[in-house]
């Protein structure tokens, strides 16, 4: 595989050597009630959700353009959020391979647009005491190592790239929401702290609310020393630009309607034309469609997170909040809170929310975040809410993600399963998928490189059973 892309891309492979001189136009509405699990496809030049992030991110790079005649590509890479871009912008820098990035509405039109903008030293959902009970204390350092060199690439790249994304670094305050929560906290400090000798502290409400933020639920924190909040759609309008700069293309506009492999060779169907990869990546997160691929098909589960940004916090609010800190803010529920202080000082708050698509623009949902605000700091009771939005996460059914070739003898790759937290380690994933995609793949040798997303037998009544877990997770969150 890696022989024939080098061939290929020696001989000019990625197909279309024309141009695009300025950012697509959205043709179509966004749509508020699109479900991943029962819509064929994402749609088709969508406009983006109406984040804040969308309305602050400035004019878009340019791109080049939808798709509008068949072409042959030495790879594919569906979607064109942090993980595809990052993945061409990989395979251009290190491999010499130029990719073709094919994107169904605007660039970063899902996940990578519509998130909290927390880059914690994390990934998937399971904390590093489980990874030690999965996978033994061995692998689980290893998994520490590769999640730390995840963060340091993070890093990197917005330094290497100059790009502006309005960073906020010092670290991730994880607070406890009720009295019961800090046995918990503890424990996992110690275990952060003895087996993988990263540095968290434990504090208490005292020190939290006088040094940090007067959250009122607080009942102490741990603090990790890893954490910086971002502006996602300016960071991922940098990863654009790198990897075009680099020889990739990028295509929006151009959903995958039909996939089929002959004589190993994809055949991606699109509005505009017919895309012919000798490999494909996919980089599609929550947004991916049940018919997309046989391997993808009742892989994850999609599952819906609202968030909301308030108006600016005069200096009488700040004060009274005591909001002493620009960190990225989680707190000990299931159905976590994730906040923070933009630079901007608004503040941002997000949890997760309606079952399905059709559900997702009730009132209800909002309210549950507005009342969550006001738990927090009551002197923000009756705030201005300037944005409010909702996007799909990626959970896989094991709670961890994988960077993988599910099948080794067909050139189809994937980085799915991030269970929200991809902002940073997405960087690092698409950096492990053109490893793949360029033939280097067998070198990865942890868990989540070496076997597919895993399946469930109960995957076609998933969401009854969502509907009822978060009604255990409310109960059991919420109790005294």
């Amino acid at each position: 595989m890696e022989t024939i892309l080098k061939q290929a891309s020696a001989a000019g492979g990625n197909g279309d050597d024309s141009r695009h001189g300025s950012p697509t136009q959205p043709s179509n509405k966004y749509d508020p009630q699109y479900d991943p699990l029962v819509a064929p496809d994402p749609g088709r030049g969508r406009e983006y959700a109406p984040t804040y992030w969308a309305a602050t991110a400035g004019p878009a790079p340019d791109d080049d353009g939808p798709i509008t005649h068949d072409i042959d590509v030495d790879v594919a890479i569906i979607g064109a959020g942090f993980t595809g871009l990052v993945t061409a912008l990989e395979l251009a820098r290190e491999y010499g391979i130029k990719a073709t990035v094919l994107e169904a509405n605007r660039v970063s039109w899902g996940c990578t647009s519509r998130n909290g903008g927390q880059a914690q030293n994390a990934s998937g959902r399971l904390t590093r005491s489980q990874w030690i009970e999965r996978w033994g204390r061995e692998t689980a350092l290893r998994m520490h190592a590769e999640i730390r060199d995840g963060f340091d690439y993070f890093k990197h790249l917005i330094e290497s790239g100059n790009i502006a994304c309005d960073p906020q670094p010092g670290g991730h305050l994880y607070i406890a929401h009720r009295p019961w929560a800090m046995e918990k906290l503890r424990a996992q400090s110690k275990v952060l702290n003895e087996v993988f000798n990263y540095k968290s502290r434990i504090l208490s409400a005292d020190e939290v609310k006088r040094q940090y933020v007067g959250d009122a639920e607080c009942h102490g924190a741990m603090h990790e020393p890893d954490g910086i909040g971002v502006h996602p759609l300016k960071l991922a309008y940098g990863y654009l630009r790198m990897a075009r700069e680099g020889g990739a293309t990028v295509h929006p506009s151009s959903p995958v309607t039909h996939w089929e492999t002959r004589n190993g060779i994809h055949y991606l169907t699109t509005p505009g034309g017919v895309v012919r990869a000798r490999a494909v990546g996919v980089a599609t997160g929550g947004y991916t469609s049940q018919g997309l691929h046989r391997q993808l098909r009742n892989r994850i589960m999609p599952i819906l997170s609202n968030s909301m940004v308030t108006r600016p916090l005069t200096d009488a609010e700040i004060a009274v909040c005591n909001f002493r800190t620009n960190e990225v803010i989680t707190d000990t529920r299931t159905l976590r809170h994730y906040y923070r202080k933009l630079p901007d000082n608004r503040v941002q708050i997000g949890s997760r929310s309606a079952i399905t698509g059709r559900d997702a623009p009730n009132q209800r949902h909002q309210q549950l975040l507005i009342d969550g605000l006001h738990r927090k700091f009551p002197a923000l009771k009756g705030i201005q809410i300037d944005y409010s939005w909702w996007g799909w996460v990626d959970v896989s059914h094991d709670m961890m993600p994988r960077i993988v070739q599910p099948d080794p003898n067909e050139t189809v790759y994937y980085a799915l399963g991030y269970g929200g937290n991809g902002v940073m380690y997405s960087a690092q994933a698409g950096r492990r998928m053109a490893q793949w995609i360029a033939g280097h793949g067998r070198k990865l040798d942890l868990p989540i490189f070496t076997s597919p997303l895993p399946g469930h037998m109960f995957a076609p009544f998933r969401r009854l059973g969502q509907r009822m877990l978060f009604h255990w997770y409310h109960f059991r969150d919420e109790r005294a």
